[in-house]
């Protein structure tokens, strides 16, 4: 997906129906939101996270084993950090904004390993 994703948090009374977020969590602090960037910049939110969203091409069964092992160690040999947001079909990750195209190079040569399918 195009752009830059964000990681926010408003108070759990706040009324954020006006964003379309990727996921929410919700937590004893607050509730997280991961939203486009402008969706954030119009909304006045404070960003705490910038990352750049890559979805897995592969159908991600949500009880499989190894599959965030295996992108999760490729990425953290690169040195890149990755947040994972699992959704019913698809591996939605979250790596720094500034780390984008070289995740997607790793996935890639992950992909062409055969270690994972896609």
């Amino acid at each position: 997906y195009p752009g830059v994703f964000v990681w926010c948090v408003v108070p759990h009374d706040a009324d954020f129906q006006a964003l379309t977020p990727v996921a929410t969590i919700h937590e004893a602090e607050g509730t997280t939101v991961i939203v486009a960037e402008p969706q954030a910049a119009d909304a006045g939110l404070a960003i705490l996270f910038r990352a750049a969203r890559i979805t897995l091409g592969v159908h991600s069964d949500l009880q499989a084993v190894g599959l965030t092992a295996a992108f999760s160690g490729a990425l953290a040999q690169a040195g890149i950090s990755c947040n994972v947001v699992a959704g019913a079909f698809h591996d939605q990750l979250f790596v720094p904004v500034e780390t984008g195209r070289q995740a997607l190079q790793v996935l890639r040569a992950l992909q062409q390993s055969g270690n994972i399918q896609a």
